[in-house]
């Protein structure tokens, strides 16, 4: 679960990690009384679960009354990456000497959490990792033994700061390791991590993802997980228990495995566009499979379906019966394709072709997508 940048912020200044003077506004009548309270300028940033809000004009700067609100309203009657604006986070705009980068995740290699420090701060640090790997310091954390001040001095002192900064990012590279551990997070940033004028430092932003499966074990109070999905069908494919992406295409998905899945995007992507990313996972039923039938359909603007299974552990042959009956309860009229291999595979094959899905029995998935690309043709 991820968390908007002023949730996060919150977190923070309660673990004394020092941030900006702020408000969260629902409209522009709020923004404007945040921001005669805060002082001007100040900076306005759009709240929605997605990165890159400043690429896709979501931040920005007012100085004045007037100038804040014909920003406020512009804000608000947007969208960003197909959300919604529905609050803006109100701050005060920081007299920013330098940008720094501090963040945690875990290393896909060791299965340890990672710090990463940069003084490149306010950009991607994976394009700095790539074109400038000097200017990055990191640090393996030990969590049985965690984060002390002289590790994140270490992590610092690398960088070449000050004395003064150096030891204010130490401070809080610390807590935002407690943060980490205490919320079971998969990723925490601050990006930038601002150096004031005076020496002193100040988080700016706010990234924070938590695992969902520990969202139970979490005694800090977090806003309800199945609120934070704002997309009507990814919502709905969590309610089933798969897992479904929404993506802007005219060939929906639905197949057994998330490899699967992706190799099945990739490859209708080089003639087509796919609608949607849906893997089942295991434990295939013919209930499941009507489901999801459902879900990818109710996309405005499907012209046909890729049905891409394996039965290993999975009954496909079960399945197959759920899509059927889908297909005749709602006279479904766009083209299926299905590649089903594995486990009573000719059982589910006469099964799909008694509703009318075109079967490829070749277990190249290309073939299947080069046979959809001909039924929806124009």
């Amino acid at each position: 679960m991820r968390l908007h940048e002023y949730e996060g912020a919150d977190i923070f200044e309660s673990m004394k990690i020092p941030v900006p003077r702020r408000g969260v506004a629902e409209s522009v009548e709020d923004a404007a009384r945040i921001a005669g309270e805060i002082g001007y300028p100040v900076i306005l940033k759009a709240q929605v679960l997605v990165g890159g809000r400043g690429l896709a004009g979501g931040i920005k700067t007012a100085e004045t009354p007037e100038e804040l609100e014909d920003l406020a309203g512009e804000l608000f009657g947007k969208e960003i990456k197909g959300l919604k604006v529905r609050k803006i986070l109100v701050s005060e705009k920081a007299d920013i000497a330098q940008e720094l980068y501090i963040g945690i995740t875990i290393d896909g290699y060791s299965g340890k959490p990672v710090m990463v420090a940069s003084t490149e701060g306010g950009v991607h640090i994976e394009a700095v990792a790539e074109n400038a790997p000097d200017k990055i310091s990191s640090f393996h954390v030990n969590p049985e033994f965690g984060l002390y001040p002289y590790h994140a001095r270490n992590i610092f002192r690398k960088l070449g700061l000050s004395q003064r900064t150096l030891i204010a990012c130490a401070d809080v590279a610390v807590k935002l390791y407690r943060i980490f551990d205490r919320l079971e997070a998969l990723q925490v940033e601050i990006n930038p991590l601002a150096v004031l004028a005076n020496g002193g430092v100040l988080a700016v932003d706010s990234v924070l993802e938590i695992d969902n499966s520990a969202l139970s074990r979490i005694k800090h109070p977090l806003p309800d997980y199945w609120q934070r999905i704002e997309n009507s069908l990814e919502r709905k494919g969590k309610e089933i228990g798969v897992t479904y992406v929404d993506l802007d295409g005219e060939i929906g998905l639905i197949s057994s495995g998330a490899g699967l899945g992706m190799a099945s995007m990739d490859i209708i992507g080089k003639t087509l566009k796919p609608a949607n990313f849906l893997e089942t996972g295991g434990g295939i039923t013919a209930e499941l499979l009507y489901k999801c039938m459902d879900l990818v359909t109710t996309k405005k603007g499907i012209k046909g379906l890729l049905i891409n299974i394996y039965g290993g552990i999975n009954p496909i042959h079960e399945g197959a019966k759920g899509v059927v009956q889908f297909i005749k309860e709602n006279n479904l009229e766009i083209p299926v394709v299905a590649k089903a291999l594995g486990n009573r595979q000719e059982e589910t094959w006469e099964i799909l072709r008694s509703g009318g899905v075109h079967v490829v029995t070749d277990a190249a998935t290309e073939v299947a997508v080069a046979r959809l690309v001909e039924l929806v043709a124009p």
